[in-house]
């Protein structure tokens, strides 16, 4: 029996690919990509490098309660020329839009976190990782998962174990569910679960409306800032910086002023501060041990 409604696909499409070479420009310019850009798996791999490096993740506007826009051009901006970063959403859209400007084909996808997560906790699927399509290959690509960001794409079908310029990685399938796990410290632990769904820009409008305005969430409540560098990464969360090198050493220590924190933020991880009236006052509320 035929359904009495016609069944028809989205005419909407996640990225528009309407990055001119202006923007783009400005935007190789922003992480040091000075190579020829193509639909390859070399360039691929050489922008998944390089954005987390100069773009970093975090999530100072939903802490000062300031809107978030996941338009391509208004992402631009903000990371660009306000050098500003962003959380997953803000990171792969912009990775996503880059991507698709340049040729590749790309779609959003979501998964349900368990990094960091309780035993007993449910976590909805409020985070975005790309689908990426190079050299005859599917391939996942994550600039915005902080701390533990990818600084390669994986690719999906791959058994085994991935490794990147940081960690190792590996992509498992178990039904319909795709698995990302991370090897730390010879211990393999589950990042997230994803599915192969395509996502649209509204989809993640309305989860990342509630992480930037709900009072239970964890981005309107602590700071969480990460970059990765070329040999390690960095991560502060609330006034704890934590400094973590290839070789597996690891340092933390606790900033004891806003001044600090000011610093840190503008040096180490390379942000243009907002300049925002209650800027101050609420970086001194993080002035604690946690």
């Amino acid at each position: 029996m035929k359904p009495s409604i016609p069944i028809k696909k989205p005419l909407l499409h996640l990225f528009q690919g309407d990055f001119d070479p202006q923007i783009l420009t400005a935007y190789f310019e922003k992480i040091g990509f000075v190579d020829k850009p193509g639909v390859t798996l070399k360039c691929l791999k050489l922008l998944h490098a390089l954005h987390p490096q100069a773009i970093p993740f975090e999530n100072l506007s939903p802490l000062l309660g300031l809107p978030v826009s996941l338009e391509g051009k208004a992402l631009w901006l903000k990371f660009v020329k306000e050098g500003r970063g962003g959380y997953c959403f803000e990171h792969n859209l912009m990775f996503g839009n880059v991507l698709k400007s340049l040729g590749f084909e790309a779609r959003g996808l979501s998964a349900r976190v368990f990094w960091e997560v309780g035993e007993d906790e449910v976590k909805p699927r409020d985070h975005m990782l790309l689908l990426v399509e190079a050299a005859g290959k599917r391939y996942i690509a994550d600039v915005g998962f902080g701390g533990i960001s990818l600084t390669a794409p994986l690719e999906l079908n791959y058994i085994g174990i991935q490794k990147t310029s940081h960690e190792s990685y590996r992509v498992t399938l178990e039904g319909d569910f795709y698995y990302l796990e991370i090897l730390i410290k010879q211990k393999w632990r589950l990042m997230y679960r994803f599915t192969l769904e395509e996502q649209l820009l509204p989809d993640y409008d309305v989860v990342s409306w509630y992480l930037c305005t709900h009072e239970k969430s964890i981005f309107t409540r602590d700071l969480m800032v990460a970059r990765c560098t070329s040999w390690g990464r960095y991560s502060l969360f609330n006034n704890r910086l934590s400094t973590y090198h290839l070789d597996g050493t690891s340092d933390k220590k606790f900033l004891s002023s806003v001044a600090q924190l000011k610093e840190v933020l503008e040096v180490v991880f390379l942000i243009d501060l907002p300049r925002h009236k209650e800027l101050d006052r609420k970086l001194g509320t993080l002035l604690k041990e946690k």
